[in-house]
């Protein structure tokens, strides 16, 4: 099959099925300046270190916190005024989620790629803003949502001749508060010919699984990883953190960054030796 390559804007880096894997990495939610800078300077410094093209991570908003009282975030102003510092100390592009449609045309100042979240990955006028930006569109398939049914939302970005569509598999629901990986979902997803994710960190989330907040099982984000890289994908995505333990979002299922280059190493020999 002939895949489809996406080329960020002002950087070298293609996606591609049949590309060198690409690394998509950051913390769930911008915590603070420092901290989001900091993660930026140390997943720069890994990546360079093993010759793995990089783009940065983090959301200015999670508007899908268990709990009215968890952190979302800075906002959009103030996020992506941190996400643009990212961009000019440490010259890596930058992704990061996008909610209404309202939101669409001022994040793509700053960002280079727009992601929908999963929850929201069947929301037709917040696809079709956030493709009409031009940039690349990364949908996570939902949690409810079939591998074969993402061609609907495909030809909804696609209606504004956006064809830089990115499909990301995140886990599907099974029972309550527990998540499950179709690995069949990736070869299904990749028929569209779009460059296909695999989020390997919250593949191992425990929705709801504290009360007010997630659980997770990042015992589980290699072995997932191995897996989904052993079929070919364009991307890993990983939410990484000095420490996960105190985490603002997402730190029960968040990877420590001291453990991401042992993972890195064997993600990168398993991927050439697949492609």
């Amino acid at each position: 099959m002939k895949y489809r390559e996406i080329r960020l804007r002002a950087t070298p880096l293609t996606l591609s099925n049949n590309k060198p894997i690409v690394l998509i990495a950051g913390p769930c939610v911008i915590e603070s300046e420092i901290t989001t800078l900091n993660i930026a300077s140390r997943l720069k410094t890994i990546a360079n270190r093993l010759n793995i093209k990089l783009i940065f991570k983090a959301s200015y908003d999670k508007a899908n916190r268990s709990s009215i009282g968890s952190y979302r975030g800075p906002g959009i102003e103030q996020g992506l005024r941190i996400l643009a510092r990212v961009k000019a100390k440490y010259g890596l592009p930058v992704i990061t989620d996008v909610h209404t449609p309202q939101e669409a045309a001022r994040a793509a100042e700053v960002a280079d790629i727009l992601q929908l979240p999963a929850f929201l990955c069947r929301q037709t006028d917040l696809i079709v803003a956030c493709a009409r930006t031009g940039l690349p569109v990364n949908v996570k398939k939902g949690q409810f949502v079939a591998p074969d049914d993402v061609i609907h939302i495909v030809k909804k970005a696609e209606s504004t001749g956006n064809k830089n569509i990115m499909l990301t598999e995140r886990g599907s629901s099974f029972g309550y508060h527990n998540l499950v990986v179709d690995m069949r979902s990736i070869p299904i997803m990749k028929e569209t010919s779009c460059p296909v994710v695999f989020d390997a960190t919250h593949s191992v989330q425990l929705p709801g699984g504290k009360g007010s907040s997630s659980g997770g099982q990042r015992q589980f984000v290699e072995p997932l990883s191995k897996a989904a890289v052993s079929i070919g994908i364009a991307a890993l995505f990983l939410e990484v953190h000095p420490d996960p333990r105190k985490a603002l979002s997402d730190g029960a299922n968040s990877l420590s960054l001291d453990e991401l280059p042992a993972l890195l190493k064997k993600i990168i020999a398993l991927d050439r030796l697949v492609k």
